[in-house]
């Protein structure tokens, strides 16, 4: 026990205490907590960066990821026409992502209402660019438990039971360029009866085909008491296409593939190398064939063997704050290494953190910092984005080359994001951005876009075939945000353009905010048709502004000073005090809403009720944007 004294010079009954404490104890103890036992001289996967979060804001108050493009791909609405797939249903959840024959595939599970909560299915999306999705189709449907089935410690008894989905992996491609999803079928009677008890029905796959077809069902993997004799869908051995055998044989010998499974396998299957409450395995390898492997909680160890043994019992990543939410790791392809997680006791912010040899992690970024509001109550629905993966390391290279992610957001609605590489807060000069005469499709390079679906952020043409940056807000729940990244800077002119397409409804703050997000100037085109500013707890009017008419605005301000100016169509309007002070200014935001404060730290876990008109639309707010520039005074 190298480095850890038991016992003190100077001896009294409590030491002697000590000294005679129970060996199997001290045992455990180091089972359980290498730390304490010269984890300095194991090399394992830590976190040494100064950043920390600020739970009180959805954002964390972190420095924001550069160019980094949030986009809601699936958004929960009870009242969807299409009732037959499940489409109306509200708890979706635990996406995964892959890359394969030039395009996106995206899978998650999906509840009526809450978690573990039957029926249960999972459904695909697909997307040639990342920006445009299909509509979600089922690609494995409810399944139900056979009548009488039970659970070893339980009483209760099947009767018109279903299923519900519990998945940790998501897709494999094989290594002939096939690729399939995979889903476990697990079982719950109530909502705290976890699926992922090994007490389930069994995991199924089935092939992903050119044009939107699938092939068909069959199981991989049978948990006890099932088999092709009481299952709904055959083995997997009993298929007559010998490539789609071979392809199964390679995922059941792969020990980090169904490392990912341990949770949902039976306790002993000899699969499962690594046995315990370790939860969401996920892994990358580094350059000398290690493998760096996370679980939740910030959870981690190392295999020299891929996968076959592990150098000791995961433990908590020194330094790295995660809680039950997943972590997702994988080496990007600039040659370096991402984690993202909630690096909280919460499931926000949504952040990133870089290392140049996989193994040290430095820094801390912001990738979603918006929470929206939880339009339906429902069982164990957390607040916030959550449950990250991105593409593993045999599932495909997004032709970008950018670290793609999805999640969940509230357990509601399914997200995607796109990071560029290399992964950096700090943008190299000044805003100089005329979208009208940037190369096409590169316009919102440099932007950071927070774009829900009715609340979309895009590059458009107005009537005049003129590429505008546009900001359209049609949820009563959301709003669309674009923010420019520029160079910290104390003395700053910036000039922008803003063309209104109503003056009757609608919001566009553009608020000037520091390297962490706090504002200190707001200048707002609000639904009373005022051009306004804030001053404190009022709001100062500068003009009534008209719609299609174009506003060209002129900030100059002087942090130190906490004094700005606002000039509006070449006419000086105000001079005004910053509403809080900064020390510089490093980012502007625009945003179709009012800032957001719920949920809190202090919100009730759970919310079991649904808002009033969740389903509810309204007319839309539109905002062009033709231009924005900043330099330095």
């Amino acid at each position: 026990m190298s480095g850890f004294r038991t016992t003190p010079l100077l001896k009294t009954p409590d030491t002697i205490k000590i000294e005679t404490m129970n060996t199997a104890k001290l045992l455990l103890c180091a089972a359980l907590y290498p730390c304490w036992f010269g984890l300095r001289a194991q090399d394992t996967l830590r976190y040494s960066g100064a950043e920390k979060v600020n739970v009180d804001y959805h954002d964390g108050r972190l420095p924001m990821a550069l160019g980094v493009h949030n986009l809601q791909v699936m958004r929960a609405d009870r009242s969807h026409p299409d009732k037959e797939n499940g489409r109306n249903w509200t708890y979706n959840h635990a996406p995964m992502l892959a890359y394969w024959n030039n395009t996106f595939y995206l899978e998650y599970l999906s509840n009526p209402v809450g978690e573990h909560v039957p029926p249960g299915q999972t459904l695909l999306l697909t997307s040639a660019d990342g920006k445009n999705w299909s509509e979600p189709v089922v690609v494995f449907p409810p399944y139900k438990v056979p009548d009488g089935t039970k659970k070893p410690d339980l009483d209760n008894v099947a009767k018109d039971l279903y299923s519900v989905m519990h998945q940790r992996m998501g897709f494999y491609t094989s290594k002939k360029g096939r690729l399939f999803a995979l889903a476990y079928y697990g079982i719950s009677f109530f909502p705290k009866d976890g699926p992922n008890d090994g007490d389930g029905i069994g995991r199924v796959i089935r092939e992903i085909l050119p044009g939107g077809k699938f092939g068909s069902i069959h199981f991989i993997r049978y948990n006890h008491g099932f088999s092709a004799k009481n299952s709904k869908y055959p083995f997997y051995k009993m298929s007559k296409d010998k490539g789609f055998v071979e392809a199964c044989n390679e995922i059941l010998s792969n020990d980090l593939i169904v490392q990912q499974w341990a949770e949902e396998s039976d306790k002993d299957d000899p699969l499962i190398k690594l046995k315990g409450d370790y939860k969401a395995f996920s892994s990358y390898h580094l350059p000398d064939a290690r493998v760096v492997g996370l679980w939740k909680n910030g959870l981690t160890s190392i295999s020299k063997d891929q996968g076959k043994t592990w150098e000791y019992p995961p433990l908590r990543a020194p330094k790295l704050v995660n809680s039950n939410a997943k972590i997702w790791g994988q080496r990007t392809y600039d040659g370096k290494y991402a984690l993202v997680y909630n690096p909280s006791e919460f499931r926000w912010p949504l952040a990133v953190s870089v290392s140049t040899d996989g193994l040290d992690y430095t820094n801390l970024l912001l990738v979603h910092g918006d929470i929206t509001s939880m339009r339906y109550g429902g069982e164990y629905k957390s607040y916030g984005p959550q449950y990250i993966r991105g593409i593993s390391e045999n599932n495909g290279t997004p032709a970008d080359g950018k670290l793609w992610l999805t999640y969940s957001v509230n357990k509601e609605d399914i997200w995607v994001s796109s990071v560029p590489l290399p992964v950096t807060d700090t943008p190299a000069k000044h805003a100089n951005d005329v979208f009208g005469e940037m190369a096409e499709g590169r316009e919102l390079d440099l932007w950071n876009v927070y774009s829900p679906m009715r609340a979309p952020v895009k590059i458009e043409k107005m009537q005049n075939g003129t590429p505008v940056l546009t900001l359209m807000d049609a949820d009563p729940f959301d709003y669309a945000k674009a923010t420019r990244l520029i160079p910290e800077t104390k003395r700053l002119r910036a000039s922008f353009s803003v063309i209104p397409q109503q003056n009757n409804r609608g919001l566009l703050d553009v608020e000037f905010q520091d390297k962490k997000g706090t504002p200190g100037i707001r200048i707002s085109f609000d639904e009373l048709g005022s051009l306004r500013l804030k001053a404190g707890y009022r709001n100062k009017n500068l003009l009534s502004y008209q719609p299609g008419m174009r506003y060209d605005i002129v900030v100059d301000l002087d942090a130190d000073a906490r004094m700005y100016t606002v000039t509006v169509n070449g006419e000086k309007m105000s001079e005004n005090t910053f509403f809080a002070p900064l020390d510089n200014v490093a980012r502007v935001a625009f945003r179709t809403g009012d800032t957001t404060r719920f949920p809190t730290a202090d919100t009730p876990t759970d919310q079991k009720y649904d808002l009033p008109d969740a389903e509810a639309k309204i007319d839309p707010a539109t905002f062009f944007i033709p231009s924005f520039k900043t330099e330095a005074l």
